[in-house]
Protein backbone atom coordinates (compact mmCIF):
# COMPACT_ATOMS: atom_id res chain seq x y z
CA UNK A 1 0.00 0.00 0.00
CA UNK A 2 2.91 2.09 0.75
CA UNK A 3 4.64 1.37 -2.48
CA UNK A 4 1.20 2.04 -4.34
CA UNK A 5 0.61 5.58 -2.26
CA UNK A 6 4.45 6.74 -3.28
CA UNK A 7 4.19 5.77 -6.75
CA UNK A 8 0.35 7.78 -7.23
CA UNK A 9 2.39 11.02 -5.29
CA UNK A 10 5.26 11.00 -7.62
CA UNK A 11 3.22 10.64 -10.79
CA UNK A 12 0.74 13.34 -9.13
CA UNK A 13 -2.08 11.16 -8.84
CA UNK A 14 -4.65 10.79 -6.63
CA UNK A 15 -5.26 7.92 -3.51
CA UNK A 16 -8.08 6.34 -5.95
CA UNK A 17 -5.52 5.83 -8.48
CA UNK A 18 -3.38 4.28 -5.50
CA UNK A 19 -6.06 1.86 -5.39
CA UNK A 20 -6.65 1.03 -8.88
CA UNK A 21 -2.58 -0.10 -9.34
CA UNK A 22 -2.79 -1.73 -6.14
CA UNK A 23 -6.09 -4.37 -7.98
CA UNK A 24 -4.52 -4.60 -10.92
CA UNK A 25 -0.86 -5.94 -9.08
CA UNK A 26 -2.88 -8.16 -6.79
CA UNK A 27 -4.86 -9.59 -9.55
CA UNK A 28 -1.26 -10.57 -12.06
CA UNK A 29 0.20 -11.49 -8.46
CA UNK A 30 -2.54 -13.83 -7.79
CA UNK A 31 -3.06 -15.23 -11.51
CA UNK A 32 0.73 -14.78 -13.13
CA UNK A 33 -0.58 -15.75 -16.38
CA UNK A 34 -2.59 -12.80 -17.41
CA UNK A 35 -0.21 -9.41 -17.77
CA UNK A 36 -1.70 -6.09 -16.11
CA UNK A 37 -3.22 -3.82 -18.45
CA UNK A 38 -3.70 -0.11 -18.44
CA UNK A 39 -7.50 0.44 -19.84
CA UNK A 40 -6.87 4.55 -19.94
CA UNK A 41 -3.29 3.83 -22.47
CA UNK A 42 -6.07 2.24 -25.01
CA UNK A 43 -7.00 5.87 -25.36
CA UNK A 44 -4.20 6.77 -27.07
CA UNK A 45 -4.30 4.20 -29.86
CA UNK A 46 -6.11 4.60 -33.56
CA UNK A 47 -8.32 2.26 -35.13
CA UNK A 48 -6.03 3.45 -38.20
CA UNK A 49 -3.24 1.22 -36.58
CA UNK A 50 -5.60 -1.96 -37.39
CA UNK A 51 -4.13 -2.47 -40.99
CA UNK A 52 -7.40 -4.49 -42.21
CA UNK A 53 -9.69 -1.72 -41.42
CA UNK A 54 -6.62 0.79 -42.88
CA UNK A 55 -6.69 -0.96 -46.29
CA UNK A 56 -10.32 -0.82 -46.28
CA UNK A 57 -10.66 2.81 -45.81
CA UNK A 58 -8.04 3.38 -48.41
CA UNK A 59 -10.05 1.07 -50.95
CA UNK A 60 -13.45 2.64 -49.95
CA UNK A 61 -11.64 6.33 -50.51
CA UNK A 62 -10.13 5.07 -54.36
CA UNK A 63 -13.39 3.94 -55.03
CA UNK A 64 -14.92 7.56 -54.40
CA UNK A 65 -13.11 9.02 -57.57
CA UNK A 66 -11.46 12.12 -57.70
CA UNK A 67 -12.88 14.26 -54.91
CA UNK A 68 -13.02 12.77 -51.37
CA UNK A 69 -13.79 14.38 -48.20
CA UNK A 70 -12.77 13.43 -44.85
CA UNK A 71 -17.09 12.97 -43.98
CA UNK A 72 -16.69 10.03 -45.92
CA UNK A 73 -14.72 8.15 -43.64
CA UNK A 74 -17.36 8.94 -40.78
CA UNK A 75 -20.14 7.88 -43.14
CA UNK A 76 -18.23 4.67 -44.09
CA UNK A 77 -17.71 3.55 -40.73
CA UNK A 78 -21.28 4.70 -39.54
CA UNK A 79 -22.35 1.41 -42.10
CA UNK A 80 -23.83 -1.43 -39.69
CA UNK A 81 -21.95 -3.74 -41.89
CA UNK A 82 -18.62 -2.20 -41.67
CA UNK A 83 -19.43 -1.62 -37.81
CA UNK A 84 -19.85 -5.89 -37.53
CA UNK A 85 -16.96 -7.16 -39.21
CA UNK A 86 -14.40 -4.46 -37.72
CA UNK A 87 -16.20 -4.96 -34.21
CA UNK A 88 -16.85 -1.02 -33.77
CA UNK A 89 -19.46 0.09 -31.52
CA UNK A 90 -19.74 4.01 -33.43
CA UNK A 91 -18.25 5.36 -36.20
CA UNK A 92 -15.77 8.56 -35.65
CA UNK A 93 -15.85 11.87 -35.50
CA UNK A 94 -15.46 14.51 -38.10
CA UNK A 95 -12.39 15.47 -36.66
CA UNK A 96 -10.87 12.33 -36.12
CA UNK A 97 -11.26 11.93 -39.76
CA UNK A 98 -9.49 14.76 -40.74
CA UNK A 99 -6.57 13.69 -38.43
CA UNK A 100 -6.95 10.68 -40.61
CA UNK A 101 -6.91 11.99 -43.98
CA UNK A 102 -3.52 13.40 -42.70
CA UNK A 103 -2.23 9.97 -41.69
CA UNK A 104 -3.01 8.47 -44.92
CA UNK A 105 -1.24 11.45 -46.77
CA UNK A 106 -3.66 13.24 -48.13
CA UNK A 107 -3.28 16.82 -47.78
CA UNK A 108 -6.39 19.52 -48.56
CA UNK A 109 -4.35 21.67 -51.54
CA UNK A 110 -5.28 23.29 -54.95
CA UNK A 111 -4.68 21.06 -58.08
CA UNK A 112 -1.49 22.50 -59.50
CA UNK A 113 -2.40 23.17 -63.61
CA UNK A 114 -0.18 21.72 -66.39
CA UNK A 115 -0.23 20.98 -69.92
CA UNK A 116 -3.95 20.46 -70.90
CA UNK A 117 -4.62 17.14 -72.19
CA UNK A 118 -8.41 16.88 -73.16
CA UNK A 119 -8.18 15.95 -76.62
CA UNK A 120 -4.68 16.03 -77.25
CA UNK A 121 -5.05 12.46 -78.10
CA UNK A 122 -8.68 12.68 -80.04
CA UNK A 123 -8.16 11.34 -83.01
CA UNK A 124 -9.68 13.85 -85.47
CA UNK A 125 -6.91 16.62 -83.65
CA UNK A 126 -4.34 14.07 -84.53
CA UNK A 127 -4.87 13.83 -87.91
CA UNK A 128 -5.28 17.35 -88.93
CA UNK A 129 -2.39 18.27 -86.54
CA UNK A 130 -0.38 15.63 -88.81
CA UNK A 131 -1.99 15.91 -91.83
CA UNK A 132 -2.97 19.88 -92.35
CA UNK A 133 -1.43 21.76 -89.34
CA UNK A 134 2.15 20.00 -89.55
CA UNK A 135 2.42 19.83 -93.19
CA UNK A 136 1.08 23.62 -94.29
CA UNK A 137 4.09 24.56 -91.75
CA UNK A 138 6.69 22.04 -93.39
CA UNK A 139 6.30 23.84 -96.27
CA UNK A 140 6.95 27.78 -95.07
CA UNK A 141 9.26 26.64 -92.48
CA UNK A 142 11.98 26.74 -94.75
CA UNK A 143 11.41 30.14 -95.28
CA UNK A 144 11.40 31.08 -91.99
CA UNK A 145 14.15 32.16 -89.67
CA UNK A 146 15.16 30.07 -86.94
CA UNK A 147 16.55 32.81 -84.45
CA UNK A 148 19.46 31.09 -83.51
CA UNK A 149 20.06 31.70 -79.30
CA UNK A 150 23.71 31.26 -79.54
CA UNK A 151 24.05 33.71 -82.32
CA UNK A 152 23.59 37.70 -81.75
CA UNK A 153 22.61 38.38 -85.75
CA UNK A 154 19.29 39.34 -86.70
CA UNK A 155 19.56 37.33 -89.96
CA UNK A 156 21.42 33.95 -89.18
CA UNK A 157 18.71 32.10 -91.92
CA UNK A 158 19.85 31.33 -95.69
CA UNK A 159 16.52 31.03 -97.48
CA UNK A 160 16.01 28.79 -100.34
CA UNK A 161 15.87 29.91 -103.72
CA UNK A 162 13.79 29.00 -107.18
CA UNK A 163 14.92 27.54 -109.91
CA UNK A 164 15.55 31.40 -111.37
CA UNK A 165 17.90 31.46 -108.74
CA UNK A 166 15.62 34.33 -107.55
CA UNK A 167 16.03 34.45 -103.50
CA UNK A 168 12.42 33.46 -101.54
CA UNK A 169 10.85 36.44 -99.95
CA UNK A 170 10.58 35.55 -96.22
CA UNK A 171 7.89 34.38 -94.16
CA UNK A 172 6.66 36.19 -91.66
CA UNK A 173 4.45 34.15 -88.98
CA UNK A 174 2.10 36.08 -87.17
CA UNK A 175 0.42 34.23 -84.16
CA UNK A 176 -2.85 35.91 -82.97
CA UNK A 177 -5.05 35.29 -79.52
CA UNK A 178 -6.90 37.65 -77.48
CA UNK A 179 -6.42 37.57 -73.24
CA UNK A 180 -8.01 39.16 -70.23
CA UNK A 181 -6.22 41.44 -67.41
CA UNK A 182 -8.53 41.78 -64.27
CA UNK A 183 -8.13 45.17 -61.91
CA UNK A 184 -7.64 43.00 -59.04
CA UNK A 185 -5.47 40.81 -60.02
CA UNK A 186 -2.12 40.75 -57.80
CA UNK A 187 0.37 38.23 -56.66
CA UNK A 188 -0.81 35.64 -53.61
CA UNK A 189 2.07 34.80 -52.84
CA UNK A 190 5.26 36.57 -51.25
CA UNK A 191 7.56 36.51 -47.93
CA UNK A 192 5.71 37.49 -45.22
CA UNK A 193 6.80 38.68 -41.58
CA UNK A 194 5.87 36.69 -38.51
CA UNK A 195 4.44 39.51 -36.61
CA UNK A 196 2.93 40.90 -39.72
CA UNK A 197 -1.40 41.41 -39.65
CA UNK A 198 -3.68 40.97 -42.17
CA UNK A 199 -4.72 43.34 -44.81
CA UNK A 200 -7.75 44.26 -46.34
CA UNK A 201 -8.22 43.22 -50.10
CA UNK A 202 -11.11 44.41 -52.67
CA UNK A 203 -13.48 41.60 -53.05
CA UNK A 204 -14.09 40.15 -56.57
CA UNK A 205 -11.83 40.33 -59.62
CA UNK A 206 -12.79 43.74 -60.65
CA UNK A 207 -13.19 46.04 -63.89
CA UNK A 208 -11.29 43.39 -66.96
CA UNK A 209 -9.96 44.65 -70.06
CA UNK A 210 -9.47 42.13 -73.21
CA UNK A 211 -6.48 42.28 -76.05
CA UNK A 212 -6.72 41.02 -78.73
CA UNK A 213 -3.15 41.50 -80.72
CA UNK A 214 -0.94 39.93 -83.26
CA UNK A 215 2.86 38.54 -82.35
CA UNK A 216 6.01 37.44 -84.68
CA UNK A 217 9.25 36.42 -83.24
CA UNK A 218 10.72 38.71 -86.02
CA UNK A 219 9.32 41.85 -85.00
CA UNK A 220 7.39 41.64 -82.24
CA UNK A 221 4.04 43.27 -81.67
CA UNK A 222 2.38 44.11 -85.01
CA UNK A 223 2.78 47.95 -84.86
CA UNK A 224 4.47 50.69 -86.62
CA UNK A 225 8.40 51.53 -86.03
CA UNK A 226 7.41 54.66 -83.95
CA UNK A 227 4.62 52.63 -82.39
CA UNK A 228 2.12 55.16 -83.21
CA UNK A 229 0.24 52.64 -85.42
CA UNK A 230 -0.57 49.26 -84.28
CA UNK A 231 -2.98 46.02 -84.63
CA UNK A 232 -4.06 45.54 -80.96
CA UNK A 233 -7.54 45.85 -79.64
CA UNK A 234 -8.48 46.60 -76.14
CA UNK A 235 -11.88 45.60 -75.68
CA UNK A 236 -13.65 46.23 -72.57
CA UNK A 237 -16.01 43.19 -72.68
CA UNK A 238 -19.46 42.90 -70.57
CA UNK A 239 -23.20 43.74 -71.36
CA UNK A 240 -22.74 47.51 -70.15
CA UNK A 241 -19.65 47.91 -71.64
CA UNK A 242 -18.37 47.57 -75.18
CA UNK A 243 -20.20 44.73 -75.31
CA UNK A 244 -18.63 41.33 -76.86
CA UNK A 245 -15.48 40.41 -78.83
CA UNK A 246 -17.46 39.12 -82.37
CA UNK A 247 -16.56 37.48 -85.35
CA UNK A 248 -17.12 41.12 -86.75
CA UNK A 249 -14.33 42.64 -84.24
CA UNK A 250 -11.66 40.00 -85.13
CA UNK A 251 -12.28 40.80 -89.21
CA UNK A 252 -12.01 44.14 -88.72
CA UNK A 253 -9.09 43.72 -86.40
CA UNK A 254 -7.07 41.64 -89.38
CA UNK A 255 -7.85 44.00 -91.75
CA UNK A 256 -6.41 46.44 -90.24
CA UNK A 257 -3.22 43.96 -89.07
CA UNK A 258 -2.53 43.20 -92.75
CA UNK A 259 -2.80 46.85 -93.86
CA UNK A 260 0.03 47.52 -91.60
CA UNK A 261 2.13 44.45 -92.26
CA UNK A 262 1.98 45.24 -95.91
CA UNK A 263 3.40 48.78 -95.37
CA UNK A 264 5.60 48.33 -92.60
CA UNK A 265 7.24 45.37 -93.84
CA UNK A 266 6.64 44.92 -97.39
CA UNK A 267 9.33 42.58 -98.29
CA UNK A 268 8.12 39.64 -96.40
CA UNK A 269 4.90 37.10 -97.10
CA UNK A 270 2.88 38.12 -94.11
CA UNK A 271 1.08 34.26 -92.87
CA UNK A 272 -1.93 34.82 -89.78
CA UNK A 273 -2.13 32.06 -87.28
CA UNK A 274 -5.59 31.91 -84.89
CA UNK A 275 -6.69 29.38 -82.18
CA UNK A 276 -9.08 26.77 -83.77
CA UNK A 277 -11.99 28.52 -82.10
CA UNK A 278 -15.65 29.00 -82.35
CA UNK A 279 -15.46 32.40 -83.31
CA UNK A 280 -12.62 32.66 -85.44
CA UNK A 281 -14.31 29.99 -87.75
CA UNK A 282 -17.85 31.99 -88.17
CA UNK A 283 -18.65 31.26 -91.79
CA UNK A 284 -20.89 33.71 -93.91
CA UNK A 285 -24.57 33.63 -93.05
CA UNK A 286 -25.84 32.35 -96.16
CA UNK A 287 -22.78 29.64 -96.62
CA UNK A 288 -23.76 26.28 -97.89
CA UNK A 289 -24.90 23.77 -95.01
CA UNK A 290 -27.16 20.55 -95.02
CA UNK A 291 -27.80 20.85 -90.85
CA UNK A 292 -31.82 21.94 -91.26
CA UNK A 293 -32.62 21.65 -95.07
CA UNK A 294 -35.69 19.82 -95.75
CA UNK A 295 -35.76 16.50 -97.72
CA UNK A 296 -38.91 18.18 -99.89
CA UNK A 297 -39.59 21.42 -101.78
CA UNK A 298 -41.44 24.09 -99.49
CA UNK A 299 -44.92 24.16 -98.93
CA UNK A 300 -46.73 26.32 -100.96
CA UNK A 301 -47.14 29.83 -99.09
CA UNK A 302 -43.71 29.05 -97.40
CA UNK A 303 -40.09 28.81 -98.15
CA UNK A 304 -36.74 28.03 -96.62
CA UNK A 305 -34.33 29.98 -95.96
CA UNK A 306 -31.72 31.10 -93.49
CA UNK A 307 -32.41 33.01 -90.39
CA UNK A 308 -30.07 36.04 -89.45
CA UNK A 309 -29.81 39.40 -87.95
CA UNK A 310 -31.34 42.29 -89.36
CA UNK A 311 -29.19 45.25 -90.67
CA UNK A 312 -29.79 48.49 -91.71
CA UNK A 313 -28.22 50.11 -94.83
CA UNK A 314 -25.21 51.23 -92.96
CA UNK A 315 -24.65 47.79 -91.71
CA UNK A 316 -25.93 48.14 -87.67
CA UNK A 317 -28.23 45.53 -86.07
CA UNK A 318 -32.09 46.44 -86.46
CA UNK A 319 -33.63 45.80 -82.28
CA UNK A 320 -37.23 45.06 -81.47
CA UNK A 321 -39.00 47.14 -79.31
CA UNK A 322 -37.77 44.14 -76.64
CA UNK A 323 -34.17 44.97 -77.18
CA UNK A 324 -33.69 41.77 -79.13
CA UNK A 325 -32.18 41.54 -82.38
CA UNK A 326 -34.57 41.37 -85.33
CA UNK A 327 -34.72 38.34 -87.33
CA UNK A 328 -35.21 38.12 -91.12
CA UNK A 329 -34.70 34.82 -93.42
CA UNK A 330 -32.35 35.06 -96.72
CA UNK A 331 -31.74 32.72 -99.03
CA UNK A 332 -28.67 30.32 -98.99
CA UNK A 333 -26.25 30.90 -101.35
CA UNK A 334 -25.65 28.70 -104.31
CA UNK A 335 -23.64 25.68 -104.33
CA UNK A 336 -21.19 24.09 -107.57
CA UNK A 337 -21.11 21.46 -109.03
CA UNK A 338 -17.97 19.02 -109.67
CA UNK A 339 -17.20 21.29 -112.87
CA UNK A 340 -17.47 24.35 -111.18
CA UNK A 341 -20.61 25.80 -112.50
CA UNK A 342 -22.95 27.26 -110.56
CA UNK A 343 -25.91 25.31 -109.23
CA UNK A 344 -28.72 27.11 -107.56
CA UNK A 345 -30.57 26.10 -104.81
CA UNK A 346 -33.90 28.00 -105.07
CA UNK A 347 -36.33 27.28 -108.55
CA UNK A 348 -35.10 29.56 -111.00
CA UNK A 349 -37.26 32.19 -113.02
CA UNK A 350 -39.68 31.04 -115.30
CA UNK A 351 -40.60 28.39 -113.21
CA UNK A 352 -43.74 27.33 -111.34
CA UNK A 353 -42.28 27.84 -108.40
CA UNK A 354 -39.67 30.53 -108.61
CA UNK A 355 -37.83 31.42 -105.74
CA UNK A 356 -38.62 27.83 -104.14
CA UNK A 357 -36.24 25.64 -101.97
CA UNK A 358 -35.80 22.99 -104.16
CA UNK A 359 -35.04 20.12 -100.80
CA UNK A 360 -32.30 17.94 -100.76
CA UNK A 361 -33.34 15.31 -102.95
CA UNK A 362 -34.12 17.47 -106.05
CA UNK A 363 -30.89 19.19 -105.43
CA UNK A 364 -28.61 15.71 -105.37
CA UNK A 365 -31.01 14.45 -108.55
CA UNK A 366 -29.37 17.17 -110.21
CA UNK A 367 -25.58 16.13 -109.05
CA UNK A 368 -26.24 12.78 -110.90
CA UNK A 369 -27.31 10.29 -107.83
CA UNK A 370 -30.42 9.34 -109.64
CA UNK A 371 -33.73 8.75 -108.27
CA UNK A 372 -33.78 9.90 -104.22
CA UNK A 373 -37.69 8.84 -103.24
CA UNK A 374 -36.24 5.91 -101.36
CA UNK A 375 -33.40 7.26 -99.55
CA UNK A 376 -34.44 8.90 -95.98
CA UNK A 377 -34.42 12.76 -95.16
CA UNK A 378 -31.23 11.53 -92.00
CA UNK A 379 -30.68 8.62 -90.13
CA UNK A 380 -31.67 8.80 -86.66
CA UNK A 381 -29.53 10.75 -84.53
CA UNK A 382 -27.74 11.36 -87.70
CA UNK A 383 -25.62 8.51 -86.65
CA UNK A 384 -24.95 7.07 -90.16
CA UNK A 385 -23.51 3.45 -90.76
CA UNK A 386 -20.58 3.75 -92.15
CA UNK A 387 -20.78 0.64 -94.76
CA UNK A 388 -23.65 2.26 -96.47
CA UNK A 389 -22.43 4.67 -98.89
CA UNK A 390 -25.91 6.63 -99.76
CA UNK A 391 -27.48 6.51 -96.01
CA UNK A 392 -29.54 9.46 -95.86
CA UNK A 393 -29.63 13.00 -98.09
CA UNK A 394 -28.43 15.21 -95.17
CA UNK A 395 -25.26 12.74 -95.31
CA UNK A 396 -24.78 13.08 -98.84
CA UNK A 397 -24.58 16.45 -98.91
CA UNK A 398 -22.63 17.26 -95.85
CA UNK A 399 -19.91 14.79 -98.25
CA UNK A 400 -19.98 17.16 -101.17
CA UNK A 401 -16.51 18.88 -101.83
CA UNK A 402 -18.76 22.43 -101.76
CA UNK A 403 -20.49 21.62 -98.38
CA UNK A 404 -17.25 20.24 -97.11
CA UNK A 405 -15.03 23.14 -97.99
CA UNK A 406 -16.67 26.37 -96.55
CA UNK A 407 -14.45 29.28 -95.78
CA UNK A 408 -14.89 30.91 -92.66
CA UNK A 409 -14.82 34.64 -92.42
CA UNK A 410 -11.67 35.08 -91.23
CA UNK A 411 -10.16 32.91 -94.30
CA UNK A 412 -12.77 35.18 -96.84
CA UNK A 413 -11.33 37.98 -95.52
CA UNK A 414 -7.58 37.26 -95.96
CA UNK A 415 -8.17 35.54 -99.23
CA UNK A 416 -9.22 39.00 -100.17
CA UNK A 417 -6.31 40.57 -99.30
CA UNK A 418 -4.01 37.59 -100.58
CA UNK A 419 -2.87 36.42 -97.23
CA UNK A 420 -3.09 32.72 -96.19
CA UNK A 421 -4.52 31.92 -92.93
CA UNK A 422 -3.49 28.72 -90.76
CA UNK A 423 -5.48 27.57 -87.97
CA UNK A 424 -3.99 26.01 -85.01
CA UNK A 425 -5.25 22.12 -83.50
CA UNK A 426 -7.64 22.02 -81.05
CA UNK A 427 -5.93 22.09 -77.56
CA UNK A 428 -2.66 22.59 -78.73
CA UNK A 429 -2.37 25.92 -77.14
CA UNK A 430 1.42 25.31 -76.52
CA UNK A 431 1.86 25.35 -80.69
CA UNK A 432 1.21 29.63 -80.30
CA UNK A 433 4.02 31.53 -78.22
CA UNK A 434 1.61 34.26 -77.45
CA UNK A 435 0.54 32.49 -74.71
CA UNK A 436 3.73 32.26 -72.84
CA UNK A 437 3.58 36.44 -73.69
CA UNK A 438 0.73 37.16 -72.41
CA UNK A 439 2.03 34.52 -68.98
CA UNK A 440 5.14 37.06 -69.06
CA UNK A 441 2.83 40.42 -69.49
CA UNK A 442 0.58 38.86 -66.29
CA UNK A 443 3.37 38.51 -64.08
CA UNK A 444 4.74 42.19 -64.55
CA UNK A 445 1.37 43.40 -64.25
CA UNK A 446 0.99 41.49 -61.07
CA UNK A 447 3.71 44.08 -59.49
CA UNK A 448 2.53 47.08 -60.73
CA UNK A 449 -0.09 49.04 -57.76
CA UNK A 450 -3.55 47.70 -57.55
CA UNK A 451 -5.67 49.23 -61.13
CA UNK A 452 -7.82 51.04 -58.83
CA UNK A 453 -9.45 53.47 -61.73
CA UNK A 454 -10.02 51.91 -65.26
CA UNK A 455 -7.63 54.79 -66.82
CA UNK A 456 -4.94 52.89 -64.90
CA UNK A 457 -5.93 49.26 -65.76
CA UNK A 458 -5.16 50.27 -69.36
CA UNK A 459 -1.97 51.75 -69.10
CA UNK A 460 -0.77 49.00 -66.77
CA UNK A 461 -1.85 46.29 -69.05
CA UNK A 462 0.08 48.20 -72.14
CA UNK A 463 3.21 48.85 -70.35
CA UNK A 464 2.93 44.76 -69.11
CA UNK A 465 2.62 44.15 -72.56
CA UNK A 466 5.91 46.36 -73.79
CA UNK A 467 7.92 44.57 -71.08
CA UNK A 468 7.80 41.67 -73.16
CA UNK A 469 10.73 41.66 -75.06
CA UNK A 470 12.12 40.53 -78.71
CA UNK A 471 14.36 38.39 -77.36
CA UNK A 472 11.35 36.96 -74.73
CA UNK A 473 9.58 36.42 -77.36
CA UNK A 474 11.87 34.49 -79.92
CA UNK A 475 12.80 31.99 -76.58
CA UNK A 476 9.16 31.39 -76.42
CA UNK A 477 8.59 30.86 -80.33
CA UNK A 478 11.77 28.60 -80.36
CA UNK A 479 10.01 26.20 -77.24
CA UNK A 480 6.91 26.18 -79.76
CA UNK A 481 8.35 25.04 -82.51
CA UNK A 482 9.95 22.08 -80.75
CA UNK A 483 6.43 20.96 -80.12
CA UNK A 484 6.22 21.03 -83.15
CA UNK A 485 9.75 18.80 -83.78
CA UNK A 486 8.02 16.36 -81.28
CA UNK A 487 4.39 16.06 -82.52
CA UNK A 488 6.08 15.75 -86.19
CA UNK A 489 8.24 12.55 -84.76
CA UNK A 490 4.73 11.35 -83.78
CA UNK A 491 5.09 12.20 -79.71
CA UNK A 492 2.29 12.34 -77.67
CA UNK A 493 1.33 15.56 -75.40
CA UNK A 494 3.31 14.21 -72.60
CA UNK A 495 6.39 13.02 -74.02
CA UNK A 496 6.61 16.40 -76.34
CA UNK A 497 6.19 18.42 -72.94
CA UNK A 498 9.14 16.28 -71.34
CA UNK A 499 11.41 16.74 -74.61
CA UNK A 500 10.76 20.38 -74.98
CA UNK A 501 11.57 21.35 -71.12
CA UNK A 502 14.64 18.18 -71.30
CA UNK A 503 15.97 20.43 -74.72
CA UNK A 504 15.40 23.96 -73.24
CA UNK A 505 17.43 26.24 -75.87
CA UNK A 506 18.11 23.87 -78.57
CA UNK A 507 16.81 25.04 -81.64
CA UNK A 508 15.27 21.89 -82.74
CA UNK A 509 14.83 18.26 -80.99
CA UNK A 510 17.45 15.66 -82.10
CA UNK A 511 16.21 12.12 -82.98
CA UNK A 512 18.57 10.41 -80.18
CA UNK A 513 14.90 11.84 -77.93
CA UNK A 514 12.74 9.10 -79.23
CA UNK A 515 15.64 6.29 -77.82
CA UNK A 516 15.94 9.17 -74.36
CA UNK A 517 11.45 8.42 -74.41
CA UNK A 518 11.75 4.49 -74.74
CA UNK A 519 14.69 4.24 -71.72
CA UNK A 520 12.53 7.03 -69.61
CA UNK A 521 9.50 4.71 -69.83
CA UNK A 522 7.25 8.44 -70.12
CA UNK A 523 3.74 7.33 -71.73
Amino acid sequence: MSASLLTAAGKGKPTWWARQLRAITKSYVLDRITPPTNPYGMWNSSWLEDPDIANEIHEHLQSIGKYVRAQDIVDYLDKEDVRTQFGLKKTISLATAKRWMHKMDYRWTRNFKGQYVDGHERDDVIWYCQNVFLKRWAEMEEFMHTWDPESESTDDTVFPVDSTSTPQPKKCIWFHDESTFYANDRRTAQWVHKDATATPYTKGEGASLMVADFVSADHGWLCSPDGKESARVLFKAGKARDGYFTNDDIVAQVRKAIKLAKEYFPDEDHVLVFDNATTHLKRPDTALSARKMPKQPSRKGTNWGIEVTARDATGKIIYRTDGKPSKVKVQMGNSTFKDGSPQSLYFPDGHPRTGIFKGMAIILEERGYGDMSHVRAECPGFICDPTVKHCCCRRMLYNEPDFVNVKSNLELACASEEVPVLFLPKFHCELNFIEQCWGHAKRIYRQYPSSLKEEDLERNVVNALQSVTLDHMRKYARRARRFMDAYRMGLTGRQAAWASKKYRGHRVLPHSILDEIEKANIS
